[in-house]
């Protein structure tokens, strides 16, 4: 049986055509018939594989697609940085914001000649914005202390370098965006070694002079969060050890390998030595491992959660070691112990997790000791029980005292000794082997420290420390307390 022809209505490119076709075609037989090209991205209605009907119209839609680029501004944005060295409700300019450029690609719809639709596809900065920074005045009424040597403190993002006197103080790095992970003076207080928080990994180590200006170098490492320590003799270089960023808890999986890095001239990876191979560290050894130069520069002690010991700094071979019983806490953490060399380097100050006081299992313990560890080997002299997990003890240089040369240990006190992962701390002094000791700051019935390393002054008379986000400093000889930052946001502290 043979149908009857049809005539259709055939719209396309803004013209109307009429065409006659076989009974039973369907729309892409009528198109094919009327000698109707289709596009790949044409659209058509009815669809190809519907029947014609008399009288009917089909519509084609002209689409194309088509890439576009075009440069963009990227605006600059402004960063605020509060600064004591100008009196309050004044600003100045510290560096001009520079806008940036950006290469966007647009996949561009087009329908009928219309464009309907815009789409960016790809995106390739051309050109950084530069902040503009603004220093807003923070100008305190602390009194001007003479400090010796140079005191450099991180305050919201950036570093600052008293020297002479609190009144006397310089940038040294205005950037925003120190992590305060790392945040180290050398022995002679000319290099200021801080990390920078990074887009690619958790940060990146850069050297800062306190001396001169001079652009900031980048020392070729990154991902460090354990702290870093100089080497006692020049040529300087910096001890760390590196971690691997990781989406679990708590953000990184330790290397616990051992890294020196020159300081004086610029690093480059010939130049930065790796003493010890990365390696799994012991017992939680995925949390990290931290070096300690010794007073002579001829080894290192470390310190991680299951024990610290001494290794040679040429060959990274263990000298001696102290097993620790670890102590881990309810969340995604594990305690390290501070430590501190005394200053002919035969003994190590450490904290010690104590045996249970009752019926708990050791590594729940809630006793921590100061101990002193002979380096030549021997079992820990307990120097001040009960002092809590985060001690920090830390020796003085050599001093003049009442009674000619002496050498002094600070440490902190746990307020609630045997709830002191939580607790507060107040800062104590005593002599080096334990004796006299006596508490400094703060008073009694005022609030406590939170933890941290206190940092003493080049000659041993004075200690800095943060309370209550300031830099306060406490003078040995008569226990004076005075604050030199008032600003609030103080999160390190280091003195040269």
């Amino acid at each position: 049986m043979t149908l009857d022809p049809l005539r259709v209505q055939i719209r396309a490119d803004g013209t109307l055509h009429s065409v006659q076709v076989e009974g039973g075609a369907t729309v892409a037989q009528a198109l094919a018939q009327a000698g109707v090209q289709l596009g790949a991205l044409d659209r058509v209605a009815p669809p190809l594989f519907a029947l014609a009907s008399a009288g009917s119209e089909i519509v084609i839609t002209r689409v194309v697609e088509e890439f576009e680029i075009e440069r963009v501004t990227l605006p600059y944005a402004q960063q605020i940085v509060r600064s004591e060295m100008l009196p309050t409700g004044t600003r100045r300019l510290l560096q001009a914001g520079r806008n940036g450029l950006e290469e966007v690609t647009y996949r561009v719809r087009i329908e009928d000649g219309r464009e309907v639709s815009r789409a960016p596809i790809r995106r390739v900065e051309l050109e950084a914005p530069v902040p503009e920074i603004v220093l807003a005045g923070a100008q305190s009424q602390t009194t001007t202390v003479n400090l010796p040597g140079r005191l450099a403190y991180l305050e919201t993002g950036s570093a600052w370098v008293m020297s002479g006197t609190s009144r006397e103080r310089v940038a040294a790095a205005i950037t925003g965006d120190l992590d305060g992970r790392i945040f180290t003076l050398s022995p002679d207080g000319a290099w200021l070694v801080a990390s920078r928080a990074a887009e690619d990994g958790l940060n990146t180590l850069w050297r800062y002079s306190t001396k001169a200006s001079s652009d900031p170098l980048w020392l070729g490492v990154g991902n460090v969060v354990h702290p870093a320590s100089w080497s006692p003799v020049e040529p300087w270089s910096l001890a760390v050890s590196t971690v691997e960023p990781s989406q679990a808890a708590p953000g990184w999986k330790a290397n616990n390998d051992l890294l020196l890095i020159p300081i004086g001239e610029a690093p480059s990876s010939g130049s930065i030595e790796k003493v010890v191979a990365a390696q799994v560290g012991g017992r939680y050894g995925w949390w990290g491992t931290s070096y300690e130069w010794s007073p002579q520069g001829s080894t290192l002690a470390y310190r991680r959660p299951d024990g610290i010991g001494v290794i040679d700094a040429h060959t990274g071979r263990t000298v001696t070691s102290l097993p620790i019983t670890p102590y881990v806490g309810a969340t995604d953490w594990v305690w390290a112990p501070g430590l501190a060399w005394s200053a002919d380097g035969r003994f190590i100050y450490t904290v010690n997790h104590a045996a249970p006081l009752g019926l708990e299992v050791p590594e729940s313990s809630p006793a921590f000791d100061l101990v002193a560890i002979r380096v030549a080997g021997g079992s820990p002299l307990t120097l001040q029980p009960r002092v809590g997990m985060f001690a920090n003890p830390a020796v003085s240089p050599a001093r003049t005292g009442a009674t000619g040369s002496e050498i002094l240990v600070a440490y902190l006190q746990a307020l609630q000794p045997l709830e002191s992962e939580g607790s507060s701390y107040r800062l104590m002094m005593m002599d080096q082997d334990g004796s006299n000791a006596r508490a400094v700051f703060p008073s009694e019935g005022e609030g406590g420290l939170e933890p941290q390393r206190v940092a003493w002054s080049p000659q041993g008379g004075y200690l800095a420390f943060l309370y209550r986000g300031d830099v306060w400093v406490v003078e040995v000889s008569t226990g004076l307390a005075q604050p030199l930052t008032a600003s609030g946001r103080v999160t390190a502290v280091d003195w040269r």
